[in-house]
């Protein structure tokens, strides 16, 4: 058979036998809140219209609005961006009392924008078991009236969930095979909630800082919190054998093992918050610096493109938030995330794009080169 045949028969076979992994599924995104009080000049370049074309600009396919303004919802409107919405806490009690205040929230936040602005969930309260314990028992009946507020307007492709927070509601993170939701909360809030959300085909959300859980948890390495490779920089939980080579994936499963309890283990999990803070509230956070906050954006963002997931979620989170888009204005008493400074310039050498599918380009180059050794092979024959 002469080279060109051959080689002709070889791409062939290696078509017809190439079955590509799965992309990475996980989305990554940013989260927003407009500044409490900036100056005009800041103002201005704040704008909704400059925030929405600065998201676009960097490739960012999503944006948690942590204050959902509609002025900012329908700056999104035709950018493809994927926008997840929050109620405010204080407006909790209101929504779950009252079923028409829950029918004004979305005539107000959704029914102008949608589907020319793509919201994708609404989370009803962020943190409210912390923050707000005493409106904790209203999320659920707050959560099922602006569900069926939306069905109402016939919009069925909003999901509707509430946010918790790591920190709060699973005590302890390792082993993350004996995790269970913080009690009373757990039955008392969270369970009715998982089953609302399975019934609903919603998702678990989350705000998750393996920062916080570091500085708690003295014998964690710093490497282990930043997804560096070394000899002391994992975890094994001896319950499933599983080695943990970072605190990410650690907390993940964690919050996974907290579900399953529950008889919820297959539920999407979306990281609603995560990040490392540039700056600390005092001189005691040692950690708290910009060498260590581009360390771990660009670690995590590299291990989520790498579609390898947890060892408990092979597939990953369904989505992730970076905290912040924009630092609040600097001074001293308050911690800074944003991946910009306030006058929208970057804070970090490496480019942020929210896309995925690392694992599918890799495959693509290896196939690639595996063809083009088959290609000389054939022709040195």
């Amino acid at each position: 058979m002469n080279p060109p045949v051959a080689i002709y028969l070889l791409l062939l076979l290696l078509i017809s036998v190439a079955t590509p992994p799965p992309t990475s599924a996980t989305t990554i995104g940013v989260t927003y809140s407009t500044p409490t009080s900036i100056s005009t000049t800041s103002a201005a370049a704040l704008s909704p219209d400059r925030i929405a074309a600065k998201v676009v600009s960097m490739k960012i396919p999503a944006v948690r609005l942590l204050d959902s303004s509609p002025s900012m919802i329908r700056a999104f409107a035709y950018t493809n961006v994927s926008l997840f919405l929050s109620v405010p806490n204080p407006l909790v009690p209101l929504l779950a009392s009252n079923r028409s205040l829950a029918m004004r929230w979305c005539y107000r936040h959704v029914l102008p924008f949608y589907p020319r602005t793509r919201i994708s969930i609404i989370s009803v309260g962020n943190d409210v078991v912390s923050y707000s314990p005493d409106v904790s028992p209203f999320l659920l009946r707050a959560m099922q009236n602006v569900h069926l507020s939306l069905a109402d307007l016939r919009i069925y492709k909003i999901s509707v969930s509430t946010t918790f927070s790591f920190f709060n509601v699973v005590p302890t993170a390792f082993p993350p095979s004996s995790a269970q939701f913080q009690e009373p909360t757990g039955e008392v809030i969270i369970r009715p909630i998982l089953q609302f959300l399975e019934r609903t085909n919603s998702s678990f959300l989350i705000n998750l800082f393996p920062y916080n859980v570091y500085r708690s948890i003295f014998s964690i390495p710093v490497g282990f919190a930043l997804f560096e490779e070394g000899p002391f920089n994992f975890r094994d939980d001896l319950t499933t054998g599983v080695r943990y080579r970072n605190l990410f994936d650690m907390m993940v499963d964690a919050v996974i093992s907290s579900m399953a309890v529950m008889g919820h283990e297959n539920l999407p999990v979306i990281v609603a918050e995560t990040g490392w803070p540039s700056s600390g509230i005092d001189a005691g956070e040692v950690d708290a610096t910009l060498l260590y906050s581009e360390m771990f954006l660009k670690a995590l963002l590299g291990h989520l493109r790498s579609g390898v997931g947890t060892p408990l979620r092979k597939e990953g989170v369904a989505e992730v938030y970076v905290f912040e888009l924009v630092e609040k204005e600097a001074k001293q008493g308050i911690r800074n995330w944003g991946l910009l400074h306030h006058n929208m310039t970057s804070k970090y050498s490496f480019e942020f794009s929210g896309g995925g599918g690392g694992k599918g380009r890799r495959f693509l180059e290896v196939l690639v080169g595996l063809f083009v050794e088959v290609v000389m092979l054939c022709l040195l024959v």
